[in-house]
């Protein structure tokens, strides 16, 4: 079973994510900002307030994901720094 073990909020509504299979991937939240309680999220100081809550992450105001898709909808962090290259 997959699990967020760290977070790390970054520029451009995204996350550093790292899973406990020691793969560290970054997910983009824009697609989900226009989304019921995730359009609370467009405030930079609620999307900061992220943090691990059980085995995924949860947001101050009760929004949340779960690890599967945050792990299956992200990229490798290599793949990324390949891309910008």
């Amino acid at each position: 079973m997959i699990s967020v073990c760290k977070v790390k909020p970054l520029d451009n509504y995204m996350l550093l994510l790292e899973f406990n299979n020691s793969e560290t991937k970054i997910f983009d939240m824009k697609e989900y900002l226009n989304h019921g309680i995730f359009q609370e999220l467009k405030d930079i100081n609620i999307f900061n307030s992220v943090k691990i809550s059980f085995d995924t992450i949860e947001w101050i105001n009760g929004a949340d994901l779960c690890p599967e898709v945050l792990y299956e909808k992200s990229e490798n962090q290599n793949i990324r720094k390949k891309n910008r290259s």
